[in-house]
């Protein structure tokens, strides 16, 4: 049995697993829930490196597949190497160098998740926490536009609403939970207080609170945007008298109308609440390293999303440079993918013109953008077959630890892989 294991699914990146490894593989994962403990079983994988030839994909050696994606991004103008938010940050620091050498863009799946909240907490500032300070403080706990029963299944049980901590030992029933959202979800059902708003209305009903939070009760109508002003209240008077309150926010605030205008309005609501307590505010980050190449790119070019290595320098410019604007342009004319799907979640016209330029995949898994690969590179799985750093949600990092032997590269010899071969491929030309 090997204690205190790291999931390595979600952002919760929760360190408290047993795991039995039995003949070398693992046979049982306790302490998980059913998505982590899935992923840490293992499924289906690619069982080998592939290349397309004749419309069929062909197995060949890895080398052999390190070297057919070097000829690809060496002939492109301008690459675009994208996902990396299911791999470590030993791997991410690889393919930064990857780029820069390429002179590619280097982007996450933040771009089509929490990049409005980059922006917004770039724009505003942040009034952060632990998730233990959260477990072990906050009496108080908002659940925004997000839905942690279902998309972070062990969340409240261990770091939020249902978890006991030093100064909430009582746990749920110490604590008051208040969730906004456009449906009754699972989250929801377990609030003490449930705001159902209309569809694009976050921004309108965080301003409302914030008058209500600044004493401005007279100026508000009696009802904003379907909310009736005496919930509302309710919610301010809960907010304003809490000892330590979390505001948890999800992509149903960051990808509404208003974007990244809304979160800089709900930070603008705690940092105004910290007027008359103690509240913090953390996005819910859905894969496990999203947050860790976010602070890669960060310490290596400045920027933590989107960055262009064409010009010389790192380059930063939303909207200009991000991989689903870049695509959608027809701008980039290759594609490197890793520890991402952008087949099956990117707008259509992205996905329409992936299909059209060579595509190299580096996951563990089979996928729709497999379908659409020059070349597919199978790597090992981190916290299971390979060990690696990762950063929790909140921004902690952590060490991942390897479980089990595998045969399977890790994504980090791949991408150094790529890189002797492109440089190699350089030096003979």
């Amino acid at each position: 049995m090997i204690e205190d294991v790291i999931c390595s699914f979600c952002g919760c990146l929760c360190d408290d697993l047993r795991v039995e490894v039995e003949e070398g593989k693992v046979a049982k994962v306790r302490g998980a829930c059913r998505l982590g403990a899935s992923k840490i079983m293992g499924h289906d994988r690619i069982a080998a490196p592939m290349i397309r030839q004749k419309g069929e994909l062909v197995e060949v050696s890895y080398q052999e597949a390190y070297d057919r994606a070097a000829e690809i991004l060496a002939a492109a103008r301008r690459p675009l190497l994208y996902g990396w938010a299911s791999t470590v940050n030993e791997a991410h620091q690889k393919g930064i160098l990857l780029g820069e050498e390429v002179g590619g863009v280097v982007d996450s799946t933040a771009t089509v998740c929490h990049g409005p909240s980059i922006l917004g907490i770039e724009e505003k500032g942040l009034a952060g926490a632990t998730l233990g300070q959260v477990k072990n403080r906050a009496d108080v706990i908002v659940f925004w536009g997000c839905n942690p029963s279902e998309a972070h299944p062990r969340h409240a049980l261990r770091y939020s609403s249902n978890a006991c901590g030093k100064f909430t030992a009582e746990g749920r029933s110490c604590k008051k939970v208040i969730v906004v959202d456009v449906r009754r979800t699972r989250t929801a059902r377990n609030a003490d207080q449930f705001l159902q708003i209309q569809p694009g209305t976050d921004y309108e009903i965080i301003c409302a609170l914030r008058m209500l939070v600044a004493g401005k009760d007279d100026l508000l109508a009696d009802e904003i945007c379907g909310i009736q002003k005496a919930d509302l209240v309710k919610v301010a008077q809960t907010l304003k008298n809490a000892r330590f309150g979390a505001l948890f926010f999800g992509l149903g605030l960051t990808h509404s109308r208003g974007r990244y205008k809304n979160v800089d309005n709900a930070l603008s609501l705690v940092a105004e609440l910290n007027a008359f307590t103690k509240f913090v505010v953390m996005t819910m980050r859905g894969h496990y390293n999203v947050a860790g190449i976010g602070q890669v790119l960060a310490w290596e070019s400045g920027f933590p999303m989107s960055v262009d290595f064409s010009r010389g320098a790192p380059y930063f410019n939303p909207g200009e440079t991000s991989a689903a604007d870049l695509l959608g342009r027809k701008e980039a004319d290759a594609a490197l993918i890793i520890a991402a799907d952008p087949a099956a979640n990117m707008p259509r016209a992205a996905v329409e013109w992936l299909a059209k330029i060579p595509v190299i995949q580096i996951d563990p898994f089979e996928n729709p953008t497999t379908l659409l690969a020059e070349v597919v590179i199978p790597s090992a799985i981190a916290g299971v077959e390979v060990d690696g750093t990762a950063y929790r949600m909140d921004g902690m990092a952590l060490r991942m630890r390897k479980l089990v032997e595998t045969s399977f590269h890790s994504d980090k010899e791949i991408l150094q892989g790529i890189l002797d071969s492109l440089r190699r491929l350089k030096d003979d030309n």
